[in-house]
């Protein structure tokens, strides 16, 4: 993996540390993301989607936990 530094204004750094906080990430992580979305990088695949078909019941309670458990993999 490279290192790369890029220059941001005070308010659109403060809204990535935000955001990275209030998902409980990196910054690094939440950047490399990001611009994997706006090019068009790896598709994450979502294998929660098909949580209807679990037979569990109580998937709409943990659906935040069962996607952050997904995005993590």
């Amino acid at each position: 993996m490279r290192r790369t530094t890029v220059k941001l204004s005070d308010d659109l750094d403060a809204r990535l540390r935000h955001e990275a906080s209030r998902r409980g990430m990196t910054i690094a992580e939440l950047t490399r993301e990001a611009i994997e979305a706006h090019l068009g990088g790896r598709r994450r695949r979502l294998l929660a989607a098909g949580a209807g078909r679990s037979g569990r019941d109580d998937i709409s309670e943990r659906i935040e936990e069962i996607l952050r458990e997904e995005a993590s993999r």
